[in-house]
């Protein structure tokens, strides 16, 4: 512990939703200062996300990012309701699944409930991945090939972590 005291050198950032059945550390068994962990519901971008991935980046120099979703999110259930079925929400949230609804231009939203959710879910981890490969940073880094950034999804029944193509 007096190591940490000193300074952090996580080896991956995780962008994970807020979920409380998903913390980032126990779904990686991951120890203290392994992990630089960012959470939201609906594993969002924003000002403050970017900036705080941006540390990540820029100062901690973590090799991997790792977008982290999980089967039967609430917040991308919500932005279904909204763009598929014409839903209201408060006006703070109504903002934050603005940041969901273009991942799910693609879906079929005559899809069951549950698959509808699936795909959905795992839209949203891809569309956030894109937009972080959009930026400056994402684009620059890649192009040096020294960081990794994958989706993930995370099963609440199994506990596995599937990382997306």
């Amino acid at each position: 512990m007096a190591d940490l005291a000193k300074g952090q050198q996580p080896y991956a950032t995780v962008l994970g939703c807020s979920d409380s059945r998903v913390p980032p550390e126990l779904v990686f068994d991951a120890g203290f200062g392994e992990l630089f962990v960012i959470r939201v519901a609906g594993n969002v971008l924003g000002p403050s996300i970017m900036g705080t991935l941006q540390y990540a980046g820029t100062h901690l120099h973590t090799p991997l990012f790792i977008v982290l979703g999980h089967e039967g999110c609430g917040a991308v259930k919500a932005a279904i309701a909204s763009k598929f079925h014409g839903a209201h929400h408060q006006s703070r949230i109504a903002l934050l699944l603005e940041n969901i609804v273009p991942a799910l231009d693609i879906l079929d939203p005559t899809l069951p409930p549950a698959a509808l959710l699936n795909v959905a879910v795992e839209a949203n981890v891809r569309w956030t991945v894109q937009k972080l490969y959009e930026t400056p940073e994402g684009k620059a880094r890649a192009a040096q090939g020294d960081v990794k950034l994958v989706g993930a999804v995370y099963d609440l029944n199994t506990g596995c972590v599937r990382f997306l193509e």
